[in-house]
């Protein structure tokens, strides 16, 4: 147990670096649209190779932030859902939603996965696998990230929606949706609709 904590430390660590860096850089037009749809297809292009072949540096980096059971299965899974949640945040919402929503999901969505499992006790009665602590913790980092970019009123329904949503197993088919793609694109949603609403 004490292993996987360190490893989804160091997971949901490099998560939320990932997506504070890719907010920085489109706070200063330093990437757009266009660079994260080279970068993903570049990504999906790797992973699925690697499924055939080792790839110095990807194979390196697997091993070390990728779950075990995602290597043989899709590789680089979580970092193509992240991009891929980016990529559509920023094709449906203005710059300032599309930022305050992908710090929702780089600090919300991490937080709430270390903290749930590291402090975890009382068992979230929408998910039988997270805890209500860790759900609280990644609303208040959320809140702190989007209201940087959007209102406070905007930053706290997105942020608490969000983090709702992402307590709750949403499966298309027999496969779980990814977090990394329904925490942005919730995010966003909540504050377009209260903008949509209040003007």
């Amino acid at each position: 147990m004490e292993q996987v904590k360190k490893f989804e430390l160091k997971r949901q660590i490099f998560h939320l670096f990932l997506g504070i860096a890719i907010v920085m850089l489109l706070r200063y037009s330093l990437i757009n649209t266009k660079i994260i749809l080279f970068i993903l297809i570049i990504g999906l292009v790797i992973s699925y190779l690697s499924r055939k072949m080792r790839i110095p540096f990807f194979n390196d980096m697997l091993e070390i932030f990728e779950r075990k059971e995602e290597i043989t299965r899709f590789p680089g899974k979580g970092i193509i859902f992240y991009f891929i949640g980016v990529y559509i945040t920023l094709l449906l919402f203005p710059k300032d939603i599309a930022s305050a929503s992908i710090m929702i999901l780089a600090l919300g969505d991490s937080v709430s996965h270390v903290f749930g499992l590291h402090f975890g006790k009382i068992k979230h009665i929408l998910s039988e696998k997270k805890f209500l602590e860790g759900t609280i913790a990644g609303f208040i980092a959320g809140f702190f990230g989007a209201v940087l970019f959007v209102k406070p009123t905007e930053a706290f329904f997105a942020s608490l929606i969000a983090m709702t949503v992402e307590a709750i197993e949403i499966k298309a088919g027999a496969q779980q949706v990814d977090d990394n793609l329904v925490v942005p694109i919730v995010s966003g949603g909540v504050v377009w609709v209260l903008r949509f609403l209040i003007h």
